[in-house]
């Protein structure tokens, strides 16, 4: 697979260094204006760093926009003329329905909606993928690249926007628990790297629990927490300042906030 990423900021860095890692094409190219961040990447077999993005859609099949929505339209009307119906479009575009790359493309393109996380670059991505009806026989094809990268889930559209929140943003949401764990782990007199290796190998291994198992979080709860115990007071005392119900109401806020970005 011949694969184009046009951005390469941090989430299209990322994917490529995923690319790279897991050696999941024929041929890279990196396009951006500005080249200094991936430069390196020259050096990588069969890998092309440039600022063309003409060039970069010519010689691929599959092309990834990893831009900011507000520089999304004008980079897809200057590469128009060279995308195909053999091209596979994947946007990564947060806020951009395939409905405003449809209107700029057309409707006879295969354009795929694709959300990943900055957990892709060491392949351990939750992405979610939706498509335009022309490319449904080709989101196995997405699915297929995507898989060697993390994990995949397809959605309907309508629901980009909250996987969006729930597993792009989501990495902060968790990486503020991770701190916010390691700053108590402090307090306690653990020194700064004792405490942050107990709290992302603790985070690491409740996330596994719950992937191996299949268990909800609450039956997890469950087999730590005995009647009368530390526990139960950590896990009272949690709630009682509204940890639940700030997180709750966080990821309700970035739905608003990229609800907002989409109309504007």
């Amino acid at each position: 697979m011949k694969i184009a990423i046009i951005g390469t900021g941090n989430l299209g860095s990322s994917i490529a260094k995923g690319l790279i890692k897991n050696k999941t094409f024929t041929s890279l190219y990196l396009s951006d204006k500005n080249t200094a961040a991936v430069n390196s990447f020259n050096v990588v077999d069969n890998v092309t760093v440039t600022s063309d993005n003409m060039l970069a859609v010519e010689q691929s099949d599959m092309v990834i926009f990893a831009l900011q929505p507000k520089h999304i339209n004008a980079v897809l009307e200057s590469v128009a003329s060279k995308i195909t119906a053999n091209h596979v479009v994947i946007s990564v575009a947060a806020g951009v329905d395939i409905a405003r790359i449809e209107g700029i493309l057309g409707k006879d393109k295969n354009i795929i909606r694709v959300m990943p996380n900055t957990a892709i670059s060491i392949g351990k991505s939750m992405t979610c993928i939706a498509a335009n009806d022309k490319a449904q026989d080709k989101v196995a094809l997405a699915q297929n690249i995507f898989n060697q990268l993390g994990t995949t889930m397809v959605i309907p559209e309508d629901l980009v926007q909250a996987a969006t929140v729930i597993c792009a943003s989501g990495i902060a949401f968790w990486m503020r628990l991770v701190r916010a764990t390691t700053q108590g782990a402090i307090q306690l007199g653990f020194e700064a790297e004792q405490a942050h290796e107990l709290a992302t190998q603790t985070c690491f291994g409740a996330a596994s629990l719950l992937l191996e198992s299949g268990r909800h979080p609450e039956q997890e709860i469950d087999r730590v927490t005995t009647p009368s115990g530390c526990t139960i007071e950590g896990l009272n005392a949690m709630e009682h300042q509204g940890l639940s119900s700030a997180l709750i109401q966080g990821i309700v806020a970035s739905f608003e906030k990229i609800n907002q970005i989409k109309k504007n």
